[in-house]
């Protein structure tokens, strides 16, 4: 048995507060309105108090389908909504989404709808999450709307892990790269400095490069950390600005050696999957498309996707606007299109998806391929060019003593 605190008033609007011993917190429930009370909340009284910084909570999307999925179960099987979030609640182990799933609950037991009480918590759930709980609940089939969710959510999660995946190796050799050439000028060239000194005479323009890059790490290093914090620092919050924002999504998709082109699938998969979504839960098609563009990751859908609203709030059709943005292949446009016409666009649209999901995962293999022997001749060269420049002069002696 646990000590519970609850808080909850009668139908004549008076409090009552008071602790009640029980087995979980939907037993506490069902006594107080045994008791004729309206509950407020319950907390266990001897949980552990625990400091958090707020930038530092989050929920996972993998953490967030499992939470739709098991919720649209319950509702399936025949659980109401409450009492499902509280078994959520119980059965949550992230601190953050069990303390969001508890304020959702609070907000349905005070009479608010599952979608408005979600709407409340924008870190959590999304303008995508919301939208379609709130059509899940208008047509009724609230439990295919949180499938639905759940899937998406899934989907666009193993689209990152992909990339992520893909770009360890890369990461993990530059790391390595740099590694090895801050040691070497670190610790080695000094070495060898100090032999130089002893031959006398000018040394070759290649070591006396060394020898700079040395004395700056060895003599700077405080300064080029604080350079190199300071120009991530910087490129973030540019990143993020107003005006950096539409600046790096633009130049991400014009990044050479095929990179530009993965950018452009990703964002057209998470796009076509998204409307997709909406469109299949029953979203009014201007609020889908609405949207789908603050949720694409960049820039250029979302301008794109303004000009099909006001195309469709003109009677025209989705196809034509995103003809004339460069950023949707001819395909889509053509899937788009078939799709408006035989009233099967979240058919087409989820078959698009598929498409560049395939063809991100074949283009980022491809794009390993490439990287692989690029970083292998870059290491062979930072290392080749401090061994060199450190051995030129013993050739010249050498030399000399012939």
């Amino acid at each position: 048995m646990t000590t519970y605190a609850f808080k909850a008033i009668d139908l004549t609007g008076v409090k009552a507060a008071g602790e009640v011993e029980a087995d979980s917190k939907q037993a506490v429930s069902d006594q107080l309105k045994q008791r004729g009370l309206i509950v407020l909340d319950i907390a266990d009284k001897h949980s552990s108090r625990k400091i958090e910084l707020g930038f530092t909570k989050s929920v996972k999307a993998a953490e967030l389908a499992i939470f739709s999925r098991q919720l649209a179960t319950m509702i399936t099987s025949g659980m109401s909504i409450l009492r499902s979030l509280y078994v959520l609640e119980e059965q949550t182990e992230g601190d953050f989404l069990k303390e969001t799933i508890v304020a959702v609950r609070k907000d349905v037991e005070a009479g608010l709808s599952l979608s408005d009480s979600m709407a409340r918590h924008p870190k959590v759930f999304n303008p995508l999450f919301v939208a379609m709980t709130q059509a899940g609940e208008a047509g009724g089939v609230l439990e295919e709307s949180l499938l639905r969710v759940a899937d998406q959510l899934q989907k666009d999660a193993s689209l990152r892990r992909q990339i992520r995946s893909a770009m360890i190796y890369p990461i993990l050799v530059i790391v390595f790269a740099v590694g090895v050439m801050m040691a070497l000028v670190a610790f080695l060239v000094p070495v060898f400095e100090g032999v130089f000194k002893q031959f006398g005479g000018q040394l070759p323009k290649i070591t006396q490069v060394s020898v700079l890059m040395s004395h700056a790490v060895v003599g700077y290093w405080w300064l080029m950390f604080g350079l190199f914090g300071a120009s991530v620092f910087g490129f973030l919050k540019w990143k993020k600005s107003t005006w950096g924002r539409p600046q790096w999504d633009r130049f991400r998709l014009r990044v050479p050696m095929k990179i530009g082109s993965i950018v452009q699938q990703i964002a057209v998969a998470r796009w076509s999957r998204t409307l997709a979504s909406l469109t299949g839960a029953g979203v009014p098609l201007l609020q889908a498309l609405e949207i789908t563009g603050k949720t694409g990751g960049n820039i250029v859908i979302e301008e794109a996707m303004d000009g099909v609203i006001n195309s469709v709030k003109r009677g025209g059709t989705i196809a034509a606007p995103l003809a004339q943005t460069p950023i949707f292949p001819a395909m889509v446009t053509h899937m788009v299109g078939v799709g408006e016409e035989t009233g099967a666009l979240d058919t087409m649209l989820e078959k698009v998806a598929e498409f560049y999901e395939d063809q991100v995962e074949a283009s980022v293999k491809a794009l390993t391929s490439i990287l692989e022997p690029i970083m292998i001749i870059v290491i062979g060269s930072i290392v080749g060019f401090i061994v060199i420049s450190m051995y030129m002069p013993l050739f010249t002696v050498y030399n000399s003593i012939k």
